[in-house]
């Protein structure tokens, strides 16, 4: 993560919200074939672990079961420019909202992992407005049995929670939001709100 002190944030409180209301992430490790990535939903347990699946042919899948991984969820992010500095000689930077997660992976029982896909699917269904939430139970057993079969639950256990919350907060009051409204004047009114929220 960001060398810089300055782009850190002390409240757990955030991170563990920035894992759930994103619930995406990538999975790193190295493996005997070399590094590998995944792309997974997360499933934050609210006790120090998240879950995950992965399918059975991925190349993380025979290797994870009592590995130390990565898991890397981003946040917000955009183009900086200096344009928006009233201190003309700036150069480019990004900012950006990103939580590094170390642990311990343990493959999951059949269980764990039904628990698993239910609690992600009611989960994400509940915020579509529309119509009544799709739930696990619309598929047939015969179905339901070979769509499990052919994906594999872990959980990490985290040991180590590292972040980068950068949002010009080596720049002065006046001048972050001069970059806020630039930024949102640009397409990017997420990672201004940020700024003016929680750069201060």
């Amino acid at each position: 993560m960001h060398p810089n002190p300055a782009f850190r944030h002390s409240e757990r409180a955030l991170l563990e919200t920035m894992l759930e209301e994103i619930g995406f992430g990538m999975i790193f490790a190295q493996t005997p074939d070399g590094p590998r990535v995944a792309h997974v939903p997360l499933l934050w347990t609210g006790d120090g672990a998240v879950q995950f699946h992965l399918a059975r042919g991925n190349a993380l899948t025979r290797h994870l079961n009592g590995m130390t991984a990565l898991a890397l969820v981003n946040g917000p992010d955009a183009y900086v420019s200096p344009r928006w500095y009233a201190d003309g000689d700036q150069v480019p930077t990004w900012n950006y909202v990103a939580l590094e997660l170390e642990g311990r992976v343990r493959r999951m029982d059949d269980e764990g992992l039904l628990g698993l896909v239910t609690a992600l699917s009611d989960k994400h269904e509940a915020r579509i407005a529309e119509g009544p939430p799709w739930t696990m139970d619309k598929l047939s057993p015969a179905r339901l049995s070979g769509l499990l079969a052919s994906i594999t639950g872990f959980e990490m256990e985290i040991q180590a929670w590292r972040e980068t919350v950068k949002l010009s907060q080596n720049k002065d009051a006046a001048e972050r939001d001069r970059l806020a409204d630039g930024l949102e004047a640009e397409g990017s009114p997420a990672i201004a709100q940020l700024m003016r929220n929680l750069a201060r």
